[in-house]
């Protein structure tokens, strides 16, 4: 294991090589005789009734969102005549000033005193706010505070001390925020800074802000890694931070969202405010840009850029085209396998009806993840095709070590005796 964990990337590299040439021949075995083979792709639909319930989950979860982003009040703040404002709990300390004339003053114990020229002593006090949301100072026991604002507080206070100083002057502020907090992971900058923390952690809410605010505050997103075209050598590599699938979990509930439209689009749809106890995380962009994979039986099998391959004759041009032995009326499209959780869509295309009779529909557009495969043999039991490509499924878009590619396939060597 300990000289697994420290292959230097030349070594990773030609594993990988020697992983992907075993591949382009390695699947004939799922010739073998079966009753399943797959959906034509020519026939291929979804299901009306599956399309309207996603369409359906689709706009209500964009519609809870959406809501989301327009709240006037939650756990941190609550709008007052259209202004936000922050909402006291425990454990924030607040900062009680006030300002009384001469006549009235009388010092007490934990005063801080000091004249003014206009003939007023001010008084100043740092009360934390107890489990309970009370607090208690020289000028009152047990007055609650919790749930809140500083304005509130400030009209509370005044009534408990009229009728001992005449015509007092109050201000009160929030001095430490330790009520409230968001936790942030993933790929954050985490930056030299002497003003605050940044980079991922747990920061405290002082006000109505939203994620995009907060991600910004803490360091923004890791950007400027060259994204990697080809399979990566270091399984530990970061590489940037994806704005457009910000995983945002709230009370349980767990939101994908798009904040990349709101930085550079101006689409604030899915920019959420937050609010105490949401945990945000910042994945990683994909090592890969957008991509698809061709195997089997084409000259140069390999892992191709979506944006270059972006339907199937374009993705086996790239290839250099089928071998002599493929069999061009079988070739299959695996689609969604890590949506489907290792049981994906099938496509059958018969490529010879593209080439020989012009037979377009089958041409279909290719999606990111798609892995396109030429046998040379007819696949008849789909069932068997799909346990055996499962490893390099796994190895390709779950970034699989590659001890653990090594120990399914080769545990068995018969499995390679295609």
């Amino acid at each position: 294991m300990e000289v697994e964990g420290k292959m230097n990337n030349s070594s990773k590299n030609i594993f990988l090589i020697v992983i992907l040439c075993l591949i382009v021949g390695s699947l004939v075995a799922c010739g073998s005789v079966g009753v399943v083979k797959g959906i034509p792709v020519k026939t291929y639909k979804i299901p009306p009734a599956d399309l309207a319930l996603m369409e359906k989950q689709a706009k209500e979860t964009n519609e809870e969102i959406l809501q989301l982003t327009q709240v006037k009040q939650n756990n941190v703040f609550t709008e007052k005549r259209g202004i936000p404002e922050y909402i006291i709990g425990p454990g924030d300390v607040l900062a009680l000033t006030y300002w009384m004339p001469y006549s009235s003053y009388s010092p007490a114990a934990g005063q801080q005193t000091q004249g003014t020229a206009e003939g007023f002593m001010q008084t100043s006090f740092n009360v934390t706010v107890r489990p309970d949301g009370k607090i208690s100072y020289s000028f009152g026991d047990n007055i609650p505070v919790g749930g809140h604002t500083a304005n509130e507080v400030r009209e509370i206070l005044l009534k408990e001390i009229q009728d001992y100083i005449r015509k007092p002057r109050l201000e009160v502020l929030v001095k430490e925020y330790k009520s409230k907090s968001a936790l942030l992971f993933g790929r954050i900058n985490n930056l030299q800074s002497t003003t605050g923390m940044t980079g991922p952690g747990k920061y405290p809410l002082k006000e109505k802000m939203t994620i995009l605010d907060l991600i910004i505050t803490a360091g923004g997103p890791i950007t400027g890694i060259p994204q990697r075209s080809s399979l990566r050598a270091d399984f530990n590599y970061g590489g940037n931070g994806d704005l457009r699938k910000v995983d945002l979990v709230r009370k349980g509930k767990k939101y994908t969202l798009n904040l990349y439209s709101a930085l550079f689009g101006g689409d604030m749809s899915h920019n959420i405010i937050v609010d105490d106890g949401d945990m945000i995380t910042v994945p990683e962009e994909p090592t890969f840009a957008k991509r698809v994979y061709v195997f089997g039986q084409v000259n140069s099998p390999g892992v191709f850029s979506l944006a270059d391959a972006n339907d199937l004759l374009m993705a086996i041009s790239l290839t250099g085209g089928t071998t002599s032995v493929a069999v061009k009326t079988d070739v299959k499209i695996v689609r969604e396998y890590v949506e489907r959780r290792g049981e994906p869509l099938v496509l059958s295309v018969n490529l010879d009806e593209i080439l020989k009779r012009g037979d377009m529909s089958q041409n279909i557009a290719l999606k990111d993840g798609d892995l396109v495969y030429v046998p040379r043999m007819v696949i008849g039991d789909i069932n068997e095709f799909i346990a055996n490509i499962s490893p390099l499924m796994n190895f390709l878009t779950l970034g699989s070590p590659a001890a653990s590619f090594r120990d399914t396939w080769m545990k068995d060597p018969s499995r390679l005796m295609f």
